[in-house]
């Protein structure tokens, strides 16, 4: 008891010494002549001497504003921004003490003669209702530099080194540029691809569904979304770079990327060559399209399986062709072709004993994409808008595959129980058309609406298998498995959707909404497999390896919703029991097997956010839903198709049910420079479906399927980063640490098993600037994984793996860019055939000339010629350890050039004259 007394006192002490550094500031902003408040005002203190924004607020609908801050003792603006209006500008000598500013006055920017310029203050950040804005002019960067080091540098932002970006602890989901996908939502070819110094604004809300966003909903989604504005002046021109690079061992990259602007019309063109695993468009400044170079967030280990040969083409457009219609849309072309050498060990826990299967597979993987996106937004009057999204792809693939395994038991007297080895073919060709339709209509009441979303997807896919294999089975009673056959494989999809909602309010602050969701699947899945006959054609059905299977799902989901949004709450609850009728089908043997099922779904969702302030805010969010099995998990039809695993469904399967809960804190301080991040998440499942192995003497598996109950998962975890600007010098520097543990159940030989997971990863990272000479960045994680094991032949296992990264980046001297970027991985638990660490080294030198438009490159990947891709991986039933083919060490010249006009003048390197001052604060309003 006296523990938690003095806790209490403790706690109390350090809140009352906060509570008594915090200052609290008020007013209320009016239009001089109206004598009218003025909602949505800037208010906002900056630092006299270097202009750093300490806090920042917004006036409500009453032109009131308050600021809650801790105590600043160095002289202070206090600035009051409301565009239309001159910037009110008081100084204040610190911020020790309260105080209320009563009444402040702004005056508009009104002049009687015409074609006068006044020039006023644009705020670094502004708040406007659920989006905070930030004036990218205000924030300095390099000459050159694209939109990703433009993000680094604003308050809030963080770029982790996978490329992450988050802002005040919420990670960004989807870019847009002037209200548009560039190419992808999820920002890549805009972050690498367009030029800092054309944005005009960087403009960050809560994602919304297009269905939120046109019947103005709150958003339920926990991501943030990113709108880049580009300059006015900057909006009529083009800009482009052109690159070409050769090495030794006959690599290659080439990679171009054309923009061209004119007022709502933009149009990209870019494309890509290379068999350096560089699948994307993503060049950079110092490594270009070099995998495992910052493309890929400067880690040791290289994205992909092989090495694999890409050649890209994409075109992106979109225009306003008139007041009331706007379109968008993209093309894009990809060829991709890996080769693969893996080896992997798997040793596999069964109740009284454990077996280790050593395997060795040589790839070769072709696939060919053609894939068209649109969308057409069409206003029909000022309440009522249309939006058309039609997508259609294209794509063919091919395979073959030489393998070979071998299984042994590893506990006992190491005896061989089976092997096998063969190769395969594969050649598939797909087609897909989907759609979504989005109807809005708004009524006169303020967010009273009806919306109807009609989505369909439609594809159809035809493959061919060839399959020459052997599996060899030993022990008392040794059998052989051949097989020489080819499956034809002819499957399609076809599914049709409807959401049907009406939002009512019953006050301001409560609206009520009622709809249902209509739901129509169908699948056919036709298999037939052929055998060779004696002149080698594949005319002879093998009836045991071929099935007609259809699937029907068709369901009615009536909704409820409620909304509650008042001060710094905002509560989104839904309700929904969708009603199923399931239907599934199989011809097998000649044997007709039929499930007809029907379900009642029950769902819910409730979302609760309190803001405490500006950059303060909780989210508390809890899920309930029920998912049915799977066809090939439901019905009782065997699959032969694997020599080593035959597969039956179970039909007594039920739907399985899931809860799970979250918890965030995110805390961003302007006065500060620094933010942190805190969250945690649970998640349980009864009757969850699991797989029920049994293995035989000779290591055959007969699989099927069961539901389990108290099946459960918990994370925690956390972020902090600072920021500390001191002259040239940009300190930026974090923490993170994320842990989990698992409890998963399952049957291995009809036994059940337990098993128990912990993990926890810490993190740190530092990055530093001087002026724009020298960026250094290194970072260092760790992670550890315990599994421990009940009713297995193995008690617990665990492993531990080291990442170390640097980067620098030298810009001196002048016209000279030196990178280098060094990984070292440690892996401590691989099987004692693969090697447990690695470094990897990749350096770049390249000199500019032409005002920095022409530049001439030298890069070397893997200067150590040491790296590797071995991976280990722990589930609740085996452990894998695999390694495939990587990149090694070479080196390559290349040759890049930048090209651009803006505004009827050409773009000019770093230092030109017709450079913008990204230090500046200041925006041009034009007055008629």
């Amino acid at each position: 008891m006296s523990k938690i007394y003095s806790f209490l006192v403790l706690f109390f002490f350090v809140f009352s010494a906060n509570a008594q550094n915090v200052v609290n500031y008020k007013g209320t902003v009016l239009d001089i002549n109206t004598q009218l408040p003025l909602e949505l005002a800037t208010v906002y203190f900056t630092n006299v001497k270097d202009s750093t924004v300490i806090e920042i607020a917004t006036t409500d609908k009453n032109g009131e504003f308050k600021i809650n801050t801790k105590k600043y003792e160095k002289p202070v603006f206090l600035k009051v921004n409301y565009l239309g209006y001159q910037t009110f500008v008081e100084e204040q000598n610190a911020l020790i003490e309260s105080k209320d500013f009563g009444k402040i006055y702004l005056l508009q920017n009104v002049n009687a003669l015409k074609d006068v310029v006044i020039t006023s203050e644009a705020p670094p950040v502004r708040i406007k209702k659920d989006t905070l804005e930030y004036n990218a002019a205000s924030f300095k960067v390099r000459p050159d530099s694209n939109v990703e080091v433009l993000l680094k540098q604003l308050p809030g932002f963080e770029v982790d080194s996978d490329g992450k970006i988050t802002v005040n602890g919420k990670e960004v989901s989807q870019f847009l540029v002037n209200g548009k996908p560039f190419f992808d939502r999820e920002g890549t070819m805009a972050l690498k691809n367009l030029p800092a110094e054309i944005i005009n604004k960087v403009q960050v809300s809560d994602f919304k569904t297009k269905k939120e966003e046109l019947s103005k909903q709150e958003s339920t989604s926990d991501y943030s979304s990113i709108n880049l504005t580009i300059d006015e002046k900057k909006n009529k021109g083009y800009f482009g770079k052109f690159l070409a690079g050769y090495g030794t061992d006959d690599y290659y990259e080439s990679s171009f990327i054309v923009n061209y602007f004119k007022g709502k019309q933009k149009i990209s063109v870019l494309g890509s060559s290379n068999n350096i695993n560089a699948t994307g468009f993503s060049m950079d400044e110092v490594f270009d399209n070099m995998s495992g170079g910052r493309n890929s967030g400067g880690r040791a280990v290289a994205n992909t399986r092989g090495i694999t040969q890409s050649n890209l083409f994409g075109i992106n457009y979109s225009d306003e062709w008139s007041k009331k219609l706007e379109a968008s849309g993209s093309y894009d072309f990809k060829n991709l072709v890996t080769k693969n050498d893996s080896e992997s060990n798997q040793t596999s826990f069964l109740p009284t004993r454990t077996i280790f299967t050593n395997a060795n597979s040589n790839t070769r993987n072709e696939d060919t994409n053609n894939k068209a996106n649109f969308e057409l937004e069409y206003k029909i009057n000022p309440t009522t808008r249309l939006v058309v999204t039609p997508n259609v792809s294209q794509s063919r693939s091919n395979s073959e595959s030489t393998s070979s395994s071998s299984t042994k038991n590893e506990n006992e007297d190491g005896t061989l129980i089976n092997d096998s080895a063969g190769t395969s073919y594969r050649a598939s060709e797909n087609q897909s058309i989907s759609n979504t339709i989005n109807f809005n209509k708004a009524f006169a009441r303020k967010a009273q609406n009806i919306s109807l979303v009609f989505t369909n997807n439609n594809s159809k896919s035809d493959s061919n298998n060839l399959n020459i294999s052997r599996t060899n089975f030993y022990g008392d009673n040794p059998s052989v498995d051949e097989r020489d056959q080819n499956t034809v494989n002819d499957n399609s999809y076809n599914a049709y959707s409807a959401d049907l909602e009406y939002t009512q309010p019953i006050t301001d602050s409560l609206r009520i909404r009622i709809g249902s969701d209509f739901d129509w699947n169908s699948e056919k899945n036709d298999v037939k497999t052929f055998n060779a006959d004696s002149f080698e054609n594949y005319t002879v059905l093998s009836d045991s390896l071929s099935n007609y299977a259809t699937s029907r799902r068709n369901s009615i989901t009536p909704k409820m919703g409620i909304n509650f949004e008042k001060n710094k709450f905002t509560v989104n609850l839904t309700t929904s029991s969708s009603i199923v009728d399931y239907d599934n089908y199989s011809l097998y043997l000649n044997k007709e097997t039929e499930l007809n099922r029907k379900y009642v779904l029950p769902a819910a969702r409730a979302q609760i956010r309190y803001r405490l302030d500006r950059s303060k805010f909780f989210t508390l969010r809890y899920d309930y839903a029920n998912s049915l099995p799977t066809p090939t998990q439901l019905m009782p039809v065997v699959n032969l198709s694997n020599p080593l695993n035959t597969v039956t469904g179970n039909p007594d399967l039920r739907p399985s049910e899931s809860s799970s809960a979250s918890l965030n804190y995110r805390n961003f301080d302007f006065r500060t420079r620094s933010g942190y991040t805190l969250f945690m998440r649970g998640d349980y499942s009864n009757n969850e479906v699991v797989s029920i192995a049994v293995i035989d003497t000779v290591g055959k598996r007969r699989t099927t399927y069961e539901n389990v109950s108290g099946i459960y998962s918990a994370s925690a975890g956390g972020n902090w980063n600072k920021t500390i600007k001191k002259e040239a010098h940009v300190f930026r520097f974090g923490l993170g640490i994320n842990g989990n543990y698992s409890f998963r159940k399952g049957f291995t030989n009809a036994v059940i098993y337990n098993a128990k997971a912990l993990g926890i990863s810490p993190r740190v990272y530092l990055s530093y600037d001087y002026g724009e000479l020298l960026t250094v960045s290194p970072s260092y994680s760790f992670s550890y994984n315990e599994t421990n094991y009940e009713n297995s032949s193995r008690a617990a296992t665990s492993n531990v793996v080291h990442r170390f990264n640097i980067q620098a980046t030298n810009y001196w001297p002048k016209n000279w860019i030196f990178g280098n970027d060094f990984g070292y991985t440690y892996n401590s638990n691989l099987s004692g055939n693969f090697k447990k660490d690695f470094y990897l080294w990749n350096t770049s030198l390249s000199y500019g000339v032409l005002n920095k438009t022409l530049y001439f490159k030298v890069k070397v990947y893997d200067v150590l010629n040491q790296n590797l891709s071995a991976t280990r991986t722990i589930s609740a039933t085996s452990i894998r350890d695999e390694e495939n083919t990587v990149l090694r060490r070479y080196a390559m010249f290349s040759v890049s050039y930048k090209l651009g006009s803006f505004g009827g003048k050409e773009r000019r390197g770093r230092g030109g004259e017709d450079r913008p001052n990204r230090g500046g604060g200041r925006e041009n309003m034009e007055m008629d």
